[in-house]
């Protein structure tokens, strides 16, 4: 058979309805009734064109299934035999009989004095009336392929070297199982291309007949689900071209409707298979809740506490019951060669639905066949008791009450979200729409660092995925022998991503938008790769507008995707352990600080402490945070095994924990004021909560004293809503429990909370709830405070002392003693993205707003690449306050474009004067698009009058740089193959003051 003009030797037949015969010409089976042919694998191309025309007109077809070549030479010839007649004596045939199948041994004329046998295997079959052959339906693929295995062993074992041949009727396999295949491997870097034999299926060979001839065997010899396809495309562009690629793409859909309408896949309810251990599962759950309610009847968890951890054990069997359902829907057990049974991969009509990628998801199916899981309540919390039935079961009259909540939420949600998420693309694409490929490059030696992305130990997105399609902005050295993988201005393409991740470097520095010098738009090699071409970046390229609408349209979708899942609560499984991933010897780092307890567990007392795992080579394979008040489970050095458990913690409170032994002392804890013992009606018992107060000079803590000299030793002070475990008196040791703040409740992740965070992020908003961080490192103490606020001063090395004022009854997260690093936080609450520019500076806002980001649309299955959240960044970021003006003409406060600025500084440096200095300013993408140099653009945005008024008040000129303010102009946009005709005037690269001074010069090219 001839596939995409390779030929795949060993197929004359394709199995089924449809035959082909050895020049690949179909014929009808029914026509010829029995036929097999018999081909010599090593010389088909010698063969004359006559035999072939005879064995045609004969309609020779068969299914050549497995080939022994040992010691054959020479020519065969194309010998066509015909099973149903008796065409050889019985002397010159063996027969072996094989149960459901009987296998027939023909002896050919010797060639050159070699002995040459054929197998012919024919099973025991009823026949048509026509005479052709129907194969029992209880012959499944499995059975067949062991049946042709034992006519192949028998064989072996009588005829030995002999055995040039074995071959089973046309149509015998179907187009399930696996199959040898005799193949061209043309993929081995240009040495001679090789012959090998590969299992694979009789759909993979009828697929590989549209795959376009440099493509080898191997690209569609595994499970070709949407991923696989989708590579397989990227494949086929980048190897044979795009016209190559368009044929492929619509020979893809010609051959899947093909086989979609003849696979005949359809839904019956027997399809959704309810896992066999879902009551077991439940049942488990029922009694860990039970015990959760008892901990609460007996006072020793809040009503807090026990919402938390009965929302968490119903999230975990809700995920448990999803993994079992899809690992029973996903395996069905055939029949091996030996009679023992074995899993398979499933052909249920769901999973091949979900698995393949072309319909539902796992949450859909969970719901189907699993359970429907934890439902929210319209105001977003979730209701803990969950709906354990599913959809094939049925639901009862609550449960179905329940549900309606979250499909009516989504309906409203979808016609809400659609217009704030069509706004947010408006507005994004203002802010970008000037920004152009201006330039090849622009000559910077600054860049990016780039890491894997990890949440929570996990690896989400790792370090070649991240670079794939940028350029390196420094040499990418091998870590072990220090060979130059990738050098400076390289492009990161996918064999050099392979050589990357093979070699286990953890760290590239990349070219970035965000650090590109270009004065107006910004250079092909801070950008990298076409996305949509996949080769460097064209000049000319209108990337803002690109970068806004690839984060702007998931958000229309992901909007109209809430009600498929139906409310159904998605609460993250909350961690409340660390296990490793890979084996190695542990590490504590420096600011790790560990007590041992009572019960003598090692306890983490600080908060950025950090433990590693170093493989035998001393090179870091994972880094974890360990949080404040874990219990640490390994020892430093200690030689650990993958899936060890290293730290473990209560995820539903934070501790305050003794540093010091002594006497538990009240202060400030006044008993109606700032203190209540809450008595929990259902235990009858009583605990003690810190009160919000009114008093600014009261402040709630616990001291430890000596017990001999009575002296202070320790301060803990407590935030409003801590519950007090000590009483007045106590003994306390290290390690000890001094009070629990309890964490808050789970509300649903899901985009329509994903949307306005975007929003936030983008438009740099401050947090409802910020947290304080510090501006230094150094050692944190309390100072006097003043009317309802708490003082803490962070102490640098140097003695120089930072003061922060927190409001009381706010979580303060660190405690006398603690060191702390500048820009960690001081109490509960969100980061301040201007707080993190000032602190950390551009680089760090910049990684910190593009992981915030990709979370949200990461939460919802979204890929966006980061380069697109980078343009936008960049754009907020082109601006800066002066805070000294130097020689300048500036003001102090004015905010000024970043180029003008250094262009202003240059040349005061240059005439000897003092330079300006600023600070570095982040705009949100509303305020960034009005402060743009373009009045057209920005009014035409929002705010007409007024920033029509202020640009005749100043004078001010619109260079028509941008494709707004073009379009508003009627003119060509500079962009595309109009940016030819702007460069030529030099549009592009000249301020209007410098042309007016040096028409000739063209900087910044």
């Amino acid at each position: 058979m001839r596939a995409a003009g390779q030929l795949v030797y060993e197929l004359p037949s394709m199995g089924g309805d449809v035959v082909v015969s050895l020049d690949g010409t179909p014929i009808d089976p029914s026509q010829h009734p029995g036929a097999v042919a018999f081909i010599d694998l090593h010389h088909r191309e010698t063969s004359s064109s006559e035999v072939v025309e005879q064995a045609r007109a004969r309609g020779v077809f068969g299914f050549t299934a497995q080939h022994h070549g040992a010691g054959v030479d020479g020519l065969i010839g194309q010998l066509a035999v015909n099973t149903g007649s008796q065409s050889f004596s019985d002397d010159e045939r063996e027969s072996a009989d094989l149960g459901d199948a009987i296998a027939w041994a023909y002896r050919l004329p010797k060639l050159r004095d070699n002995n040459r046998v054929v197998v012919v295997m024919n099973p025991r079959c009823a026949t048509t009336a026509s005479g052709g052959f129907l194969v029992d339906a209880r012959f499944n693929t499995s059975h067949r392929m062991s049946l042709l295995r034992e006519a192949v062993k028998w064989s072996r074992e009588k005829f030995g070297d002999d055995l040039v041949l074995v071959v089973a009727p046309g149509g015998f396999f179907g187009f399930e199982g696996q199959i040898p295949l005799h193949t061209l491997d043309n993929e081995n870097d240009g040495q001679e291309s090789r012959y090998e034999v590969v299992d694979t299926t009789v759909g993979r060979v009828l697929f590989f007949d549209i795959i376009p001839k440099p493509l080898p065997f191997s690209a569609v010899n595994r499970t070709m689900n949407k991923k696989a396809l989708g590579e397989l495309i990227d494949r086929c562009y980048r190897t044979c071209g795009p016209k190559a690629t368009v044929l492929l793409a619509d020979a893809l859909m010609s051959l899947g409707f093909t086989m979609a309408a003849r696979a005949g896949i359809s839904i019956a309810i027997d399809d959704m298979l309810i896992p066999s251990r879902k009551d077991e599962i439940l049942e488990n759950a029922r009694h860990e809740v039970a015990d959760i309610e008892t901990q609460y009847n007996d006072g020793l968890i809040t009503v807090g506490e026990k919402y938390n951890k009965v929302v968490d054990i119903w999230s975990k069997v809700t995920d448990e019951i999803s993994k079992e359902l899809l690992r029973e829907i996903g395996v069905q057990k055939l029949r091996g060669e030996d009679g023992e049974l074995r899993d398979h991969t499933s052909f249920n009509s769901v999973f091949m639905m979900v698995d393949s990628g072309a319909r539902g998801s796992p949450t859909q199916v969970r719901q189907l066949a699993g359970m429907r899981g934890l439902m929210a309540r319209p105001s977003g919390e979730i209701i803990e008791t969950p709906i354990t039935a599913n959809f094939r079961e049925g639901l009862s009259v609550l449960q179905y009450f329940i549900s309606t909540h979250g499909a009516r939420k989504g309906l409203a949600d979808t016609a809400l979200k659609t217009a704030n998420s069509g706004y947010l693309t408006r507005r994004l694409v203002d802010v970008v729409q000037d920004t152009i490929m201006t330039a090849r490059d622009c000559g910077t030696q600054e860049g990016m660092d780039v890491t894997s992305l990890i949440e929570g130990g996990e690896i989400i997105e790792h370090l070649g995925e991240r670079v794939l399609g940028r350029v390196a902005a420094a040499d990418v050295l091998d870590p072990y022998s220090d060979e130059v993988l990738v050098p400076r201005n390289g492009m990161l393409d996918e064999k050099a991503v392979e050589k990357i991740v093979a070699a286990g470097v953890e760290r590239i520095k990349i070219r970035s938008v965000l650090t590109c010098e270009m004065r107006w738009g910004v250079c092909s090699m801070c950008y990298g790769r076409d996305l949509a071409r996949g080769e460097l970046v064209n000049v000319g390229e209108a990337i803002g507008v690109i970068a806004a609408q690839s984060i702007g349209e998931p958000g229309t979708q992901l909007t109209m995707r809430t009600f498929h899942i139906g409310g159904a609560a998605s609460a993250k499984v909350t961690q409340a352990s660390i296990e490793l991933k890979t084996s190695g010897t542990i590490r504590y780092s420096d600011a790790l600080s560990i007590v041992r307890n009572r019960e003598n567990n090692a306890v983490a007392m600080s908060r950025n402490g950090e433990i590693s795992v170093a493989d035998d080579k001393g090179r870091e394979r994972e880094r974890y945070a360990i949080p404040y008040g874990a219990f640490i489970l390994v020892k430093d050095g200690e030689k650990v095994t993958a899936k060890t458990r290293i730290a473990e913690w209560d995820p539903f409170t934070t501790p305050i924990l003794a540093n010091d032994s002594g006497a538990a002392k009240y202060e400030d804890l006044i008993p109606g004021k700032s203190l209540e013992e809450k008595l929990e009606q259902i235990t009858g018992r009583s605990r003690k909560v810190v009160l919000e107060f009114k008093d600014g000079d009261i402040k709630p803590r616990i001291v430890l004293r000596d017990a001999e000299s009575r002296k202070a030793k320790a301060r803990f002070f407590l935030p409003v809503g801590a519950n007090i475990m000590v009483n007045e008196g106590d003994d306390i040791l290290p390690g000890d429990v001094v009070a629990k703040i309890p964490r808050e409740t789970t509300k649903t992740k899901d985009i329509t909370g994903g949307l306005p965070r975007v929003a936030e992020l983008f438009e740099a908003r401050k947090p409802k709830e910020v947290a304080v961080i510090s501006e230094t490192d150094g050692v944190v103490s309390f100072g006097k405070d003043t009317k309802g606020k708490r003082r803490i001063v962070v102490t640098a090395e140097d003695g120089s002392a930072t003061e922060y004022l927190i409001a009381k009854g706010k979580n303060i997260t660190v405690n006398e003693g603690d060191f702390v690093r500048a820009g960690d936080a001081l109490m509960d609450g969100a980061a301040n993205p201007h707080d993190i520019l000032k602190i950390k500076g551009e680089a760090a806002l910049a990684r910190y707003l593009v992981d915030e980001v990709q979370e949200v649309y990461r939460l919802q299955g979204v890929k966006i690449n980061d380069k697109h959240i980078e343009v936008i960044v960049r754009q907020m970021l082109r601006r800066v306050k002066i805070r000294a003006v130097g020689d300048t003409d500036f003001l102090v406060d004015e905010q000024v474009e970043k180029h003008r600025f250094e262009e202003f500084n240059r040349s005061i440096v240059a005439a000897g004067g003092r330079p300006a200095v600023a600070d570095p300013l982040l705009l949100g993408i509303t305020k960034a698009s009005l402060s743009t140099d373009s009045f057209l653009s920005a009014a035409s945005f929002q705010e007409t009058t007024r920033v029509l008024t202020e640009a005749s008040i100043h004078g001010r000129i619109d260079t028509l740089r941008g494709l707004k303010e073009n379009v508003t102009m009627g003119r060509l946009i500079p962009a595309g193959t109009g940016f030819a005709a702007y460069q030529k005037l030099g549009m592009m690269t000249r301020d209007q003051s410098e042309a007016e001074v040096a028409p000739e010069e063209k900087l910044g090219m």
